[in-house]
């Protein structure tokens, strides 16, 4: 028999709980050796994910192979991981050595090699002289340290580490990242790394993960997921962008802010909608407006140390981000250019929304947990149907009870001349709007749909 090359083998995982489904048919494969990094934001299931690895929980569903043995029922002592939290979790009546040192006791290891091998973990770590130093006398850059040197004393294949650098200051994060960086390299084990932090997930990783709503988005090395993200979740998250919405009007030809660009991307048929990323140091501004593909005014101007960022506007409307080593005025004229190969098309995940509904009468149905009025219909009383409307359909109220149904902004995209919103409603179900209007991530809104705006239809079964 062959033996995988994975050292992890996560598959087809769920984790549900009473009121919410964490992670829902999540399968990875992680290869021994690699650097791999979780990354998403608060809530899209990654931390779960690592505590099911670590067998600190158990799955609803699926398989987690580690190194070809099924972890389903193996208690987390006896496998061959080890974690590193955000929260050290030193023993503080304990010194450094003895923190390190407590894995190997358990074990009861031979005193002497617990010695060389607390000893060259501390080496690894660069704390060679603080073994007798009591634990709280140490900065949090040395506490982690600590932490890293006590999990990696075990000797683990597998090395798990959740958001371990998120409690340090900026310069020490900075630090601990490229130190961590050389201690894989070192050590030459697994590293399944989780953080929010998207320029962190980019520094370390051999490999992103970027999960949303307890899904897998996009895997891939970090060049892949910052030049071509797969949707507009992935392309807004790493980094910033400039998303918008899009027509590809066929081959290497696609269509946004009222103009036709030349582009790379094909294989998307023709008069399609899309949405294109371009990046703002991608954007090229120059003083000549006339000489320039498209034109704009400088809204706002802010030095960032190794650049200057502006905002744009143009006459149709639309606001563009940019980075670049000049700086350019408020108020003054600027032409813009954007090369071929920036252009990045990417295909829409959705087009309007669809949700299930209840038939009520020949002009009600039952949507998102309330009724709503429709357009006068023959379906049948109690029939289940495929409502759908677009996304400007949808107007949203300051107040809940002033909607028919309500719901909680819980993903705010914008688009350039508009916000894309993703309203949870109190049913767990997701409706998507665009609005002109600015929400702030977890406003409670209240949601209405003129009854003429809702397309009912039978679901084809």
């Amino acid at each position: 028999m062959v033996k995988s090359n994975y050292i992890i083998e996560i598959n087809n995982i769920t984790k549900s709980f009473p009121d919410k489904v964490v992670l829902d048919d999540v399968s990875l494969s992680v290869k021994k050796g690699e650097f791999l990094t979780i990354l998403g934001p608060s809530g899209c299931g990654k931390t779960t994910l690592l505590r099911l690895l670590a067998g600190f929980n158990t799955a609803t569903k699926g398989e987690i192979r580690i190194d070809g043995e099924v972890m389903t029922d193996i208690p987390p002592h006896k496998r061959p991981v080890n974690t590193v939290f955000q929260r050290y979790a030193l023993f503080p009546n304990y010194n450094v050595f003895d923190n390190i040192a407590f894995g190997l006791k358990l074990q009861k290891v031979d005193k002497r090699e617990i010695e060389q091998r607390v000893k060259r973990a501390l080496k690894m770590v660069g704390m060679t002289d603080y073994e007798h130093r009591d634990v709280q006398s140490l900065s949090g850059g040395q506490q982690q340290r600590v932490a890293i040197a006590r999990a990696i004393v075990n000797r683990p294949q597998v090395l798990l580490l959740d958001e371990p650098l998120a409690a340090l200051d900026l310069k020490m994060r900075k630090d601990m990242q490229m130190e961590l960086k050389e201690m894989h390299r070192s050590l030459g084990i697994t590293f399944v790394y989780v953080t929010h932090d998207q320029e962190e997930a980019l520094t370390l990783s051999d490999t992103i993960v970027v999960m949303n709503e307890g899904k897998i988005q996009q895997i891939g090395t970090p060049t892949d997921i910052y030049n071509e993200p797969c949707n507009a979740f992935v392309a807004d998250f790493i980094g910033e962008s400039n998303i918008l919405n899009a027509t590809m009007v066929r081959d290497r030809l696609v269509s946004f802010m009222g103009r036709e660009f030349e582009c790379i991307d094909e294989g998307f048929g023709e008069n399609t909608p899309v949405d294109v990323v371009i990046r703002p140091e991608d954007v090229y501004i120059i003083g000549n407006a006339e000489a320039a593909m498209f034109r704009g005014v400088v809204r706002s101007c802010i030095f960032k140390g190794v650049h200057y960022e502006m905002f744009v506007d143009t006459p149709d409307g639309y606001e563009i981000q940019i980075q670049d080593y000049n700086c350019f005025e408020p108020g003054q004229e600027v032409g813009m250019m954007i090369k071929p190969a920036d252009i990045h098309v990417m295909r829409k995940e959705r087009t309007e929304n669809h949700v299930v509904g209840k038939v009520i009468d020949a002009t009600h149905v039952e949507l998102l947990g309330e009724t709503f009025e429709c357009a006068e219909h023959d379906l049948a009383a109690g029939s289940e149907v495929d409502v759908a409307f677009d996304f400007s359909a949808v107007e949203l109220t300051d107040d809940p009870d002033d909607g028919v149904s309500w719901g909680t902004i819980r993903f705010i995209l914008y688009k350039g001349d508009r916000y894309h919103l993703t309203v949870r409603t109190d049913e767990g179900e997701n409706v998507f709007v665009d609005t002109h209007d600015v929400w702030e991530d977890l406003d409670e809104v209240g949601i209405k749909i003129a009854p003429s705006e809702l397309h009912i239809s039978p679901i084809a079964k």
